[in-house]
């Protein structure tokens, strides 16, 4: 059994522990280890409380989680837990992913851009920690936000009691379904998703309700 590391300086000296790399020379964590250190430097110069979160860097504000340090294969990144509210004059902020809404992220190519960015970070930080002792909140996406896959249009004009169930579900509800479908990459994979889902839809339930 693969054993749980303890701290943020054992996660830098022997990896994040999630995969069979850990506590090898190809763990990631070890290939962006002079990037990360100085990630780490950065954020904790802004004052907050080092943790370690989902077995990597957290760094918190009376106890919400603000920023996480990471290390991908690709490049190490920054992640603001809530980067949707920050103000990004120096357009460094991008989405983790599609469907992505509260986060943001900086992916970065090596040690020598974060030192360049270090300002730009110092001033992202302050302004994420103002936000989260201000308490303020991200406000939830309506479902008329999400994409509606035409695989899901079909599926409704062909069977319009479907239509209805699903207009019938919660808007949460709704937008667990609408992410689960348009994540299919192939137009089968989100017909089929469709499909396998219908019985759940006619029982009022969410994607993962029981």
């Amino acid at each position: 059994m693969r054993r749980k590391i303890s701290g943020v300086d054992d996660y830098l000296a022997s990896g994040c522990g999630r995969c069979d790399l850990f506590e090898t020379p190809e763990c990631k964590v070890h290939t962006w280890q002079e990037e990360l250190r100085i990630l780490r430097r950065i954020v904790r110069e802004s004052g907050l409380e080092e943790e370690l979160k989902w077995s990597q860097p957290c760094y918190t504000l009376n106890g919400k989680n603000v920023v996480l340090v990471s290390a991908f294969k690709g490049s190490p990144i920054l992640s603001f837990c809530k980067g949707v509210l920050l103000p990004d004059p120096d357009q460094l902020l991008e989405l983790p992913g599609a469907n992505s809404h509260v986060g943001r992220v900086i992916r970065f190519e090596g040690a020598k851009q974060i030192s360049e960015l270090e300002p730009a970070l110092k001033r992202l930080l302050v302004a994420a920690i103002e936000a989260e002792a201000a308490g303020l909140k991200v406000p939830r996406r309506a479902t008329s936000d999400f994409e509606v896959p035409a695989e899901l249009e079909e599926a409704f004009a062909e069977d319009p009691a479907f239509a209805e169930a699903f207009a019938a579900l919660t808007p949460g509800r709704q937008r667990g379904y609408l992410i689960h479908f348009a994540g299919g990459k192939q137009s089968k994979t989100r017909t089929s998703r469709v499909l396998k889902s219908k019985e759940k839809v006619f029982e009022g339930k969410g994607l993962h309700d029981r």
